[in-house]
């Protein structure tokens, strides 16, 4: 059992940690599901989400490495 401290901070035991795959450094969305109710998810990775979902022919042929190129000066 957990108790909210003064500053309205929680520990969560580490067995459900571990039960619901969650990771130190993991960042969380935390929200109202009610009532003394609260609902915790990992935040979804939108780099993983997004990567690579340009469909082909979005950009010409060797327009991103001359975008990476200026990066570099």
């Amino acid at each position: 059992m957990s108790k909210t401290s003064s500053k309205h901070q929680i520990t969560i035991p580490a067995d459900v940690l571990r039960d619901a795959g969650l990771s130190p450094g993991d960042e969380l969305e935390v929200r109202a599901a009610g009532p003394g109710r609260l609902e915790v998810e990992r935040a979804e990775d939108l780099i993983a989400r997004f990567a690579g979902s340009a469909p082909p022919g979005t950009y010409p042929p060797g327009y991103l490495d001359a975008l990476r190129d200026e990066w570099q000066r």
